[in-house]
């Protein structure tokens, strides 16, 4: 649902009370991830590497909005996406999303290993 939180002047990413593309693109991350996490391993996750994404339309609040994907290419750890974000009234924005299958407890030990250094 757009509220007044994921718009564009909550988000940061303009005036107006839309539906913002920060919000559209974190929507179609949670949906690409969400759609495989059930076929990952044990302390496998994924990570997202890439987007190419178009917003394509404006949505104003109190509509509900969705998001859509396929799992088109995998190449080893390397999975790409094909999203697409709807409301009531049609599609709002499209594009392609990469993610990398990643081993959380090493990955967060890289990630940690910043601060130390």
């Amino acid at each position: 649902m757009v509220t007044k939180e994921n718009c564009a002047s909550a988000q940061g990413s303009g005036l107006l009370e839309v539906f913002a593309t920060p919000a559209m693109i974190a929507l179609m991350e949670q949906t690409a991830w969400m759609s495989i996490a059930s076929l990952l391993n044990e302390g496998e996750g994924t990570v997202g590497t890439k987007l190419d994404v178009s917003h394509l339309a404006a949505t104003p609040v109190g509509m509900k909005v969705w998001c859509e994907s396929e799992l088109k290419e995998v190449d080893k750890r390397r999975l790409v996406f094909h999203v697409e974000a709807f409301d009531e009234k049609g599609k709002i924005g499209e594009g392609e999303h990469e993610r990398f299958i990643i081993q959380n407890e090493k990955f967060m030990k890289k990630a940690q290993a910043k601060l130390e250094g």
